[in-house]
């Protein structure tokens, strides 16, 4: 059943199958189903078939047609080849016994789509069984059947069954369906930016597409679909008010500054000194008749750990040592227990370290990433564009916000059990943004030795625990509930605080870190090595 001439093992084939099939994002778990229905007699024919059956557009004679392009203008017309998925059918007598693995293949591929947005070809021929080069009613309603309901937007998935009905669809139309399928819905999207950002570019042409290589359709699928609204939509939607005369207060984002609030002159002098050259600050004669004394100290203090290369340079990529002192030095007195300058990396505010531990997190298309409802938009956005998923946990209102051991538990299962995910990490932000709430020691420990137990690496976003109003509320790390709480001495943990909230208000001014516990001593090289290349 495959072409012996070319291939001198059916292992050989699949293996050179496999290799091509993988630009397509889908054959690490296609892989894994193929192993597991090989392993015993009775399904050998079955393995022997599903291989053929993507040989057309698989072959190496065919492979750069279908997974690259050799026009360098790349638009979203190109289609598959035909020929191929026949074989599901035609070369099986019995078609019970494929219908099932199809099934399982396509929802592989699907899945790679959500969360790469490639492999749109080897998804469009898993549908197309009859290899007719297009696909028909029949054949779009199983697929819609075996793939997951919350992944298809509804008004897609109604429209793609109503055009099918009437005619056969070609990958053209496909692939523009995939952009509504995987398109946020109404409820959770605000069109205004989509709609009206054209008036800041000037007016753009209805066929743009056609005239672009790098489009809609040829973008990065994880990129289109990020929503970061409080950055994006909501504040162009802003721009166009303040165009009208109305008059606008930006509160979207914590952003003293932009709405009045004034530098703290301490900061400012101490930066000023360490910026200027030697003999034009510390070192000028006049330098104590313009700074006050402890803004030269702590100036020259910082210049020291700085080096003579100064505030021009680059410098260690998990940042500079005497300033890892520092922070080490605030957590052991926060939380009376010792934290490792080691441990500590530096960065470009909180949402940089945040962003490197997810892209260090997020291995494959399983993959999730709890998150906290409301949740500050960041994680949802940074998730999203790098191909994973987001499995949310409510927080209780009635209760002020506060976590419940059920919630945590109910949406685990869900999302393992039922969607077969993997939760990789939990995001815990505390106190609560937008929500205000400052966790209790109990909520913590609930927390903790949730992960502890499903081995689950926690994230906690603390960059706001110095703006606490509440004289009845105390901040209480994670870590330090994590240290003292039986069962969580394994817990994975990593923490971020940010110096542009609750410290100097001055969120241009980007400074932040994250503190590494327990984490895997090779994982935090990896990251060490994604900071040195940031």
């Amino acid at each position: 059943d495959f072409p012996s001439s070319s291939y001198t093992s059916l292992h050989q084939y699949s293996t050179i199958l496999i290799s091509q099939v993988v630009a397509s994002t889908m054959i690490g778990r296609v892989s894994a189903t193929l192993a597991r229905r090989s392993a015993t007699p009775s399904t050998i024919n079955t393995r022997r078939t599903i291989l053929p059956a993507l040989s057309t557009a698989t072959h190496p004679n065919n492979i750069t047609s279908h997974i690259t392009t050799s026009s360098t203008h790349r638009s979203f017309s190109e289609k598959p080849k035909k020929g191929g998925s026949e074989f599901i059918f035609s070369r099986l007598g019995d078609a019970s016994k494929i219908t099932p693995l199809l099934a399982k293949l396509q929802q592989e591929c699907w899945d790679g789509y959500v969360s790469t947005g490639r492999g749109c070809h080897t998804l469009f021929q898993l549908i197309d069984t009859d290899s007719s080069g297009k696909i028909t009613w029949s054949e779009i309603r199983f697929f819609l059947e075996n793939v997951r309901e919350s992944d298809v937007n509804p008004e897609a998935r109604k429209m793609v069954l109503e055009a099918a009905n009437e005619h056969s669809i070609t990958f053209a139309e496909f692939q523009a369906w995939l952009i509504r399928a995987t398109t946020a819905t109404k409820e959770l999207k605000n069109t205004y930016a989509s709609e009206h950002y054209h008036t800041s570019i000037g007016s753009v042409k209805k066929d743009a597409d056609s005239e672009h290589s790098w489009n809609k359709h040829t973008m990065s699928q994880n990129l289109r679909r990020m929503q970061y609204a409080v950055r994006g939509e909501v504040v162009i939607r802003a721009d166009a008010m303040a165009a009208e005369g109305r008059k606008i207060i930006y509160t979207n984002i914590g952003n003293p500054h932009a709405v009045g609030q004034k530098p703290i002159t301490y900061y400012r002098q101490v930066l000023s000194l360490c910026d200027l050259p030697a003999e034009c600050g510390v070192d000028n004669t006049q330098v104590a008749a313009a700074f006050p004394s402890d803004v030269i100290e702590r100036a020259i203090e910082m210049r020291d750990a700085i080096g003579p290369a100064g505030t021009g340079a680059y410098t260690n990529s998990q940042g500079i040592g005497k300033f890892r002192d520092d922070v080490a030095h605030f957590i052991t007195a926060r939380d009376e227990h010792v934290a490792l300058p080691s441990n500590i990396f530096l960065s470009n505010g909180a949402s940089a370290a945040i962003e490197n531990v997810l892209t260090g997190l997020i291995g494959s298309n399983r993959d999730a990433i709890m998150i906290p409802i409301p949740q500050y938009p960041i994680y949802s956005a940074i998730i999203s564009r790098l191909g994973a998923r987001q499995v949310g946990y409510f927080l209780d209102e009635e209760k002020n916000w506060a976590i419940t051991e059920r919630e945590l538990e109910e949406r685990r299962t869900a999302a393992v059990e039922r969607d077969g995910l993997d939760i990789r990490a939990l995001t815990l932000i505390n106190p609560g943004n937008p929500t205000g709430q400052v966790l209790g020691r109990e909520d913590l420990e609930i927390i903790c030795t949730f992960c502890a137990k499903h081995n689950i690496v926690l994230l906690a976003d603390e960059v706001y625990q110095r703006n606490i109003y509440d004289d009845k509320k105390e901040f209480v790390s994670a870590k330090k509930v994590a240290v003292e709480t039986p069962g969580c001495e394994n817990l994975q943990l990593i923490s971020f605080h940010s110096t542009s909230k609750g410290l100097i208000g001055e969120c241009g001014r980007r400074g932040g870190y994250m503190e590494l516990h327990n984490i895997d001593p090779y994982v935090q090289t990896q990251l060490y090595k994604l900071a040195s290349s940031g």
